[in-house]
């Protein structure tokens, strides 16, 4: 593959997802599974790899996703220039039917594109921003009151630096667990609109 490294207005420093999709063949789907574990114990290990993500297929179907989130191009870059990249793709080669696609996608535009689109198109960003300051602000509240009020005899001694990490760790896994997939999937006429 030879996929560019750059988007247009970002920077080599700029976080990106690389979604990868593939068409299985069928009856290879363990050893794939097994193939996709090896991937995620790679990529754990590099620096800059912020996490990893599986969407498998649907009953009947044979096309699984692969989220790989990057703290800058340059990380993602990084596995994609690899030789354990280069030797994990030789080894689901004969397990693939058909490489469906490879995009390169900057910052969270990842929320905003529904797994099954047959192109990753991004809404325009300010839709992008204002649904996203719309669902972050009554998790920031929420969360807000219930690690200053509600938990205050547990962590009111903590100094507030020290506080505000498990209340990040609890919007973070919020917004994109639950929060980002529930209000995109509601607000998908809105953001594919013009």
């Amino acid at each position: 593959m030879s996929e560019q490294l750059q988007f247009e207005g970002h920077q080599p420093s700029d976080p990106v997802s690389l979604v990868v999709r593939r068409r299985i063949r069928p009856g290879q789907e363990a050893a794939y599974e097994a193939l996709l574990a090896e991937a995620n114990a790679l990529l754990a290990r590099l620096p800059g790899h912020r996490g990893t993500g599986v969407i498998r297929p649907a009953p009947g179907e044979q096309e699984y996703t692969l989220l790989a989130r990057f703290d800058t191009l340059t990380s993602a870059a990084a596995w994609e220039l690899s030789p354990e990249r280069a030797a994990w793709l030789e080894r689901i080669a004969p397990l693939v039917d058909e490489h469906v696609s490879f995009e390169k996608q900057p910052g969270l535009d990842f929320w905003f594109t529904p797994p099954a689109a047959a192109n990753l198109r991004q809404p325009p960003r300010w839709k992008m921003a204002l649904l996203t300051l719309a669902a972050l602000y009554p998790v920031s509240v929420s969360t807000s009151w219930l690690f200053g009020e509600a938990l205050k005899p547990w962590l009111g001694h903590l100094v507030m630096p020290i506080r505000a990490i498990p209340q990040m760790i609890v919007v973070v896994l919020l917004m994109t667990y639950l929060v980002m997939p529930a209000v995109t999937r509601w607000a998908t006429p809105w953001l594919r609109g013009k």
